[in-house]
């Protein structure tokens, strides 16, 4: 019966955060889902679109549903590492240095358009968002719990951007892309930009969802995914094993084990989001293609020939079967 009343619970709280997004942005069904599933998960998410579909926006109002500070960075090419973490300033006064924080201090983060800024400002998120503290001046500060980068780049201009480093690159838990509305979703935004500003309620606090984060990493794994999940990821490092003949004269560098870890914890967020204690095969599948696109690095001959990481994803699933769908008798017998 307790299990029945949390579970309630949590679908009922996630619905009402859910509500008070979609009062504000409209569609987006699937990014929204996949905001959700990084901060159940703990992750970070790197999103591609074009201006104007409500990637900032989304953040914001998801900071106002959740109680929780939310900061956006502007990046570009001016930009220093101190602009993000902070650094120390000496006070003439008392002759003394004091440490002021940088932006990253906060629970959601919006580093809007990341790539415009050098490889070394990118860099400078890399503790933070691997061990969620900054180190300053040999000092060591924690950020706010709980924390979630989300970065936006877009596809549409090349002219001074910067390719993200591959270490940064892995750090995010998964990479959306985000395409252009529906004519009706089109017409209901415009409506409600021209309308009277609606207002967006508290409906959770940050301890709530705290409290989430931990009943996720409870959700049910069975060990089959999880070896499905591995071999997803080894297809795309040894790819000859999995009967995908020339298939690694696309594919410079595979996935590194961090797709595999985000794999099985998304697939926990995702299930939870839909109302189950425990994963299934659906789950994992759904989540491969947000965690791969970005890590896998794609050789001149890939690129030559149009290929794109989606389609070579896609190959690798097509190789490796799904594990079967197990009886729900099974899993709650596992389970408890």
């Amino acid at each position: 019966m307790e299990l029945r009343e949390t579970k309630a619970e949590i679908a009922t709280l996630m619905e009402r955060i859910l509500y008070e997004v979609k009062k504000v942005v409209v569609g987006q069904d699937p990014f929204l889902e996949r905001v959700l599933v990084a901060i159940l998960a703990q992750g970070h998410l790197l999103v591609e679109g074009v201006p104007g579909l409500a990637k900032t926006l989304t953040v914001k109002t998801l900071a106002r549903a959740v109680h929780g500070t939310f900061k956006r960075i502007q990046f570009t090419p001016d930009l220093v590492p101190a602009d993000l973490v902070g650094t120390r300033i000496y006070n003439q006064k008392t002759g003394e240095f004091a440490t002021s924080l940088g932006p990253v201090f906060t629970h959601l983060l919006l580093a809007d358009e990341i790539n415009r800024a050098p490889a070394k400002v990118q860099s400078a998120l890399l503790e933070v968002m691997q061990e969620y503290q900054v180190t300053i001046a040999g000092e060591t500060h924690f950020v706010p719990q709980p924390f979630l980068v989300m970065a936006t780049q877009n596809p549409i201009e090349t002219e001074g951007t910067y390719p993200l480093p591959e270490a940064q690159v892995d750090r995010f838990m998964m990479k959306v892309l985000v395409g252009y509305p529906s004519e009706d979703e089109e017409f209901v935004i415009v409506q409600r930009v021209t309308g009277e500003p609606i207002d967006v309620a508290a409906v959770a606090t940050t301890d709530q969802l705290a409290e989430l984060q931990k009943e996720c990493r409870r959700v049910y794994v069975d060990p089959n995914y999880i070896t499905y999940a591995v071999k997803l990821v080894a297809a795309t490092r040894e790819p000859e094993r999995f009967g995908l003949k020339d298939f690694g004269r696309y594919l410079t560098y595979g996935a590194s084990p961090r797709a595999t870890i985000h794999m099985i914890e998304g697939a926990k967020a995702l299930a939870m989001l839909r109302g189950r204690n425990y994963v299934l095969p659906e789950d994992v599948m759904d989540i491969v293609p947000d965690v791969m696109r970005h890590r896998l690095v794609l050789s001149y001959e890939a690129l030559a020939e149009g290929q794109s990481p989606d389609m070579l994803i896609r190959k690798v699933m097509q190789a490796v079967r799904a594990p079967d769908r197990p009886l729900e008798t099974h899993v709650r017998v596992a389970n408890a």
